[in-house]
């Protein structure tokens, strides 16, 4: 019997984590540890447990204290700040981890560290600029344009995010958040974004997706229409979207080892153009892949024990493209296909016509 403790676990993420792992063959056993005695109820793990805030200095010993009471053999979070103190202090937290290199994480954690190394490596990005005081806002729009994406250089679900049209009202987001030094103001690109998770064994690529965002669930409810929260995600595979994720990360990392979850936004030329790397942990939907056929999290428990693990059919993409999976709050997911959403217009369609017969 596998014992995994999973950080966070009354988020969303590593709930969709725990589900896959019911999934697999053979008896596992949960503990879920939450720093909010209230989203740890929705935890699905066997044992739920409340710990301190990650930045405690107690957070460490009661975890290694958990870890002893209940024997475990795994520890895995689904959110950057646990990402990065399980990395910071992986000698220190006595049970197995799997996780990139100590400097990747770093660098994957902070979106303008990732953009240089992009940039050095002449990757298609955005135009973007570290925003430390308001000269190097207005020389943003002078250079960049007159439309302008601010976001935090750190942080998940479009932390800070605003699409800026004009100085002053970038001037004011900046100043209200006390951003400067750490917003970044870059080229709008279009609204075709993409996500390519990839997991990876000491530099050997085991598997790779893509997956399109359709839209952003509650996007009308924050200015910059971008919530993290995908709504409806479906399978995709694009060889350049392939050859771009892989380009991202080797250069970042040349052994990559760990997960890597590849974001990536389509210019207005339909080029990809990278725009972070959620490192050390699967993307919030990632059941969606599991429920499919491709369980990740399976695979990197199989790796990290040095145990068999379902092989892919083929490492890049090998879902079929077309596979919907819709989702929102308080209810179920649904996974479904292009070609039933096709008939649900169609069907509306041909009413509307009866109704001008």
């Amino acid at each position: 019997m596998k014992k995994i403790l999973v950080c966070g676990a009354g988020g969303a993420p590593a709930t969709n984590f725990v589900n896959s792992l019911r999934l697999m063959k053979g008896p596992m056993f949960l503990v879920g540890v939450d720093c909010n005695e209230y989203t740890l109820q929705r935890a699905k793990t066997d044992i739920r447990l409340l710990v301190p805030r990650v930045e405690d200095r107690e957070y460490l010993p009661i975890l290694n204290q958990i870890i002893k009471e209940y024997d475990i053999e795994f520890i895995h979070a689904q959110n950057d700040k646990e990402v990065e103190f399980l990395s910071q202090h992986r000698e220190e937290v006595n049970t197995r981890t799997f996780l990139p290199d100590k400097k990747t994480v770093e660098v994957c954690l902070d979106k303008f560290a990732s953009y240089q190394l992009w940039e050095q490596a002449s990757l298609p990005i955005p135009r973007t600029v570290l925003i430390q005081k308001p000269q190097d806002l207005k020389e943003a729009f002078q250079n960049i344009g007159s439309y302008l994406w601010l976001r935090n250089r750190k942080g998940a679900a479009g932390e800070g995010s605003y699409p800026a049209k004009a100085y002053e009202d970038a001037l004011s987001w900046i100043h209200s958040r006390n951003g400067w030094g750490r917003f970044t103001a870059a080229e709008v690109l279009t609204e075709h974004s993409v996500t390519w998770m990839s997991i990876w064994n000491k530099g050997t690529l085991v598997a790779a997706q893509g997956r399109e965002r359709l839209y952003w669930e509650f996007a009308n409810r924050a200015p910059s229409g971008v919530t993290g929260i995908t709504g409806g995600g479906m399978t995709y595979s694009d060889p350049a979207l392939d050859e771009l994720a892989l380009k991202a990360i080797k250069a970042i990392d040349q052994n990559p080892h760990g997960i890597f979850s590849v974001d990536l936004t389509y210019d207005k030329t339909g080029v990809p153009n990278p725009t972070e790397i959620n490192i050390g942990r699967f993307f919030t939907t990632h059941f969606f892949f599991s429920k499919a056929g491709l369980n990740m999290p399976e695979i990197m428990l199989g790796l990290a024990f040095g145990e068999e693990y379902p092989e892919p059919s083929k490492i890049f993409n090998p879902l079929p493209d077309g596979l919907v999976w819709i989702r929102g709050m308080d209810v179920e997911p649904v996974l479904t296909g292009t070609k039933e959403i096709e008939r649900c217009r169609q069907d509306l369609i041909k009413r509307k016509q009866q109704l001008h017969e």
